[in-house]
């Protein structure tokens, strides 16, 4: 199935078709998904349902008004599913939906991947470091 977005009539696939509307319904999840704390809630969402505050404590720079809004985000996207008990005081744990899940299994093929090619990675960076110092001395 073709993504909404998709350019109709086109052949191939042009990996830039979506990221040059900023309406763009693949751009705005991708956007989403991959700032600087969801993957990390969704990684340790993965694990167990957790409450708020244990949220809080498990990632490291998170203001509590950030981890709200990511909260908020990821639920609002049907990624991220907010149980309340009615209890006193009023106990909310969060959980990742299917979908949520599904998207943690993926991320965890790129960690995988980067975990299995890190020391290439670092060996050709510090070998592009080299030649362009070598070149800005000349």
């Amino acid at each position: 199935m073709q993504s909404p977005g998709y350019p109709r009539g086109t052949e191939g696939w042009d990996a830039f078709q979506w990221d040059r509307r900023e309406d763009c319904e693949v751009r705005q999840i991708l956007d989403r998904i991959a700032d600087k704390w969801s993957l990390l809630v969704i990684a340790l969402l993965d694990g167990a349902p957790m409450r708020f505050t244990e949220l809080q404590r498990a990632v490291d720079g998170i203001s509590q008004r950030m981890l709200t809004v990511t909260l908020r985000n990821l639920e609002r996207d049907g990624l991220v599913h907010r149980e309340v008990y009615a209890v006193i005081p009023p106990r909310v744990e969060y959980s990742l939906t299917s979908v949520g899940r599904g998207l943690h299994a993926t991320v965890q093929s790129l960690v995988t991947w980067t975990e299995e090619n890190t020391e290439y990675i670092v060996r050709a960076r510090n070998e592009y470091d080299r030649r362009e110092d070598g070149a800005a001395a000349r």
